[in-house]
């Protein structure tokens, strides 16, 4: 039976006072299973005020003990990686094996945090002048709100921001999306089993009215968001006017370039991998492939088989490879993207339009289509649809390809597919794209590295994971000092320093 969820706030699950519900879906059946408030401009004030209240003693505690609490988080992570899992897969889609990578991600970010105590560490100098010395330390900074998408559930609140947000001594309110909720709502269950104190973390779902308030709200410090780049752009030019730090992780159309001395056959299951898992629902899929002509139509024959053999089934059955899209509308969208394509004049070589599952009619499937001998006025190779739809650009060489990569707007991630160290240095050199791969469709690092996009995919000064999320979450503060011995503090000349070594 259909639920109505609630949100959580002072370390409880709590009825919405609402009469605006978002519908949730399994996707892969096409079955309402529930109901995600929209919460009230008062409901979200109340999570901010509840979240500003825990600051105090939360930044108070010491940071080895803060740490202990994400190491507690870890181990329940892994203890309910199954319930985890499957519920990533029912709510939003992807098939378990990318289900299961999704929690494990959320791991990795907690994994990160744990290593909070070093990663706070700051500098000192001794004698930097004639008996005095300097400290820098880095301190926490207040309340932080996280706006998240829908398409990782578990990753992007739980591991990129939750973990060291908290772990530095901040505390958060999560606007997690309202048509994937759970996931993030049971890992704040699990918080609360580790030890975190009631009012640290706080999620709601709420429209972008009730979300506005975070950008605005003087109790709110700083802003980390995770979607469109239209709403990236307005979250960091509203917030930042309003003295607040900023990171916004936004759109992408990444693009290969794969050359001729490229081993095809591994190339274009690499392809296949990183254009149409997760249904290409994330920014760092890689949906055009920029080939040169010498080797185009062969490569394509490639993908085009390796594509026919994906699987398309329900998300949470073991053999299925594609799983379906989020929601009907967003299929929509996609499907009008196609269209948009076949008019523009590509040459669509694979449809994966009317694909049907048997069984799962009713689901929101698309199966993996390419569209062949897209040039560059077509909207289709530049725009991201964010759907299993895969764009292939013909060049005659590794000069014109760079250059058709580098004019898009967008500058996620870059990947250069060649046997070649000089054409692959070049690449990894001249390329606009923030993460470039060698050989690797999808040049995520580890979270010990930042995800740092480029141009018009991220608007801040400092990316999140790595060594810019601990700059990010925390403030730091110089500290200058003098002692003097007994005949100084004798003395009536006032010693100063203006700073002049």
């Amino acid at each position: 039976m259909a639920e109505k969820l609630k949100y959580f706030i002072h370390g409880e699950y709590v009825e919405s006072k609402t009469t605006k519900y978002t519908e949730l879906y399994n996707p892969s059946t096409g079955e309402i299973t529930g109901y995600a408030p929209c919460c009230t401009k008062e409901e979200v004030e109340e999570a901010i005020k509840a979240a500003k209240n825990a600051y105090p003693a939360w930044a108070n505690t010491p940071v080895i003990k803060r740490s202990q609490i994400l190491y507690k988080l870890r181990q329940l992570i892994e203890e309910n990686l199954e319930e985890l899992t499957e519920l990533v897969a029912t709510e939003h889609g992807k098939v378990l094996e990318e289900a299961e990578g999704d929690v494990l991600k959320a791991k990795e970010g907690t994994e990160l945090a744990c290593q909070v105590p070093t990663q706070m560490m700051g500098d000192s100098l001794m004698n930097v002048s004639s008996g005095i010395d300097t400290v820098l330390y880095r301190e926490p900074i207040g309340v932080f709100a996280g706006i998240v998408p829908f398409n990782f559930p578990a990753m992007i609140p739980m591991g990129w921001m939750a973990p060291m947000c908290i772990a530095s001594g901040n505390t958060m309110v999560l606007k997690v999306a309202s048509m994937t909720p759970r996931t993030a709502l049971r890992m704040a269950q699990l918080y609360k089993e580790a030890g975190l104190p009631d009012g640290v973390l706080n999620i709601v779902t709420c429209s972008r009215n009730e979300a506005e308030i975070f950008l605005t709200h003087e109790d709110v410090k700083g802003i980390t968001f995770v979607g469109s780049t239209a709403v990236g752009k307005h979250i960091y030019q509203t917030a930042a006017s309003h003295g607040k730090r900023v990171q916004a992780l936004c759109e992408a159309k990444n693009h290969a370039l794969v050359l001729k001395d490229a081993a095809l056959e591994r190339t274009a299951a690499g392809i296949v991998n990183a254009g149409f898992g997760c249904a290409g629902e994330r920014c760092m899929a890689l949906p055009v492939v920029v080939v040169e002509e010498e080797i185009a139509d062969e490569l394509v024959a490639h993908l085009v088989r390796l594509s026919k053999n994906l699987k398309v089934g329900p998300a949470y059955h073991k053999d299925s490879n594609l799983g379906p899209l989020v929601t009907e509308k967003h299929k929509e969208s996609v499907v009008k993207w196609i269209e948009k394509g076949i008019e523009e004049g590509a040459s669509l070589v694979l449809d994966g339009r009317n694909i049907v599952v048997e069984g799962f009619e009713n689901g929101f499937y698309l199966g993996p289509t390419i569209f062949d001998n897209v040039t560059p006025e077509m909207t289709i190779g530049d725009i991201e649809i964010f759907g299993p739809v895969l764009c292939i650009k013909r060049v005659k060489n590794f000069e014109e390809g760079l250059e058709l990569m580098n004019k898009n707007p967008f500058a996620n991630g870059s990947v250069i597919y060649t046997q070649n160290g000089y054409y692959a240095r070049e690449f990894t050199r001249r390329t606009d794209g923030g993460m470039v791969g060698v050989n690797v469709g999808i040049p995520v690092p580890v979270g010990f590295f930042p995800f740092s996009g480029h141009k018009n995919s991220f608007f801040g000064d400092l990316h999140c994971l790595g060594k810019d999320s601990i700059r990010f979450f925390t403030e730091s503060k110089c500290v200058t000092t003098k002692w003097f011995d007994e005949e100084e503090k004798k003395s009536t000349v006032v010693s100063t320093w203006d700073g002049t070594i």
